[in-house]
């Protein structure tokens, strides 16, 4: 397989806790000893959420003996590795599980016990779950986001469209415009009516009706 330059930082995010012998496959050697370098200032830094970056500048010298320019270039993109502190604390915590693993299993092999090897390798196996099928990837590529037009058409909520509908509602409008052309508005108040002087037949025998009750 060819060798590859990408961006550091994507190579980070794909690869910061693949085997080394995974990223010799894939990258050149000067990338692989960069991963391994911000893989190992990426433990340091989850180790100590507190540290200032003068204190990660004065632990990447004393580690690496590289130029400043390097610490703060890697100390850059290491902070672009933490979205925040419980997620990269347990992708390290997951890698360093791993080496774990994989520490155990090399050691009892040496000795050739062979029921620690089992021991580990299951546990390697069961952490990483490499039992259950791998989970079907969803064709994103493929789901195309439904049309949308906008209409003013009546159509599209089974009402059948009136023809020449805007040339019936203009007429429409003409019409009673002409037709209340001659209407003024007037102003008016209301008028108190004494009914008793209007109507005094009625009232006398409203109160007959009302003395032929008691």
């Amino acid at each position: 397989m060819s060798k590859k330059q990408p961006d550091t930082l994507e190579v980070c995010r794909r690869s910061l806790f693949a085997a080394k012998e995974e990223l010799d496959a894939l990258y050149t050697e000067s990338m692989v000893l960069r991963v391994l370098r911000i893989r190992d200032l990426y433990a340091w830094v989850i180790a100590n959420p507190d540290a200032k970056d003068r204190q990660f500048v004065e632990e990447h010298l004393y580690r690496y003996r590289l130029s400043k320019f390097t610490a703060y270039s890697d100390l850059a993109i290491i902070k672009q590795l933490l979205p925040s502190l419980s997620a990269a604390s347990r992708d390290w915590h997951r890698w360093r599980s791993n080496e774990m693993f994989l520490e155990t299993y090399s050691m009892a092999k040496k000795r050739k016990d062979t029921r620690t090897m089992e021991r580990a390798a299951s546990a390697y196996a069961k952490y990483n779950r490499v039992d259950l099928e791998d989970e079907q990837a969803v064709p994103w590529e493929q789901l195309l986001p439904q049309p949308f037009t906008a209409t003013d058409g009546p159509s599209v909520l089974g009402i059948k469209p009136i023809p020449n509908l805007q040339e019936k509602i203009d007429a429409l409008l003409e019409k009673y415009r002409a037709e209340t052309i001659d209407i003024d508005d007037v102003d008016f108040e209301e008028v108190d009516l004494e009914e008793n002087v209007l109507f005094p037949d009625e009232q006398q025998n409203n109160e007959s009706d009302n003395t032929g009750l008691c």
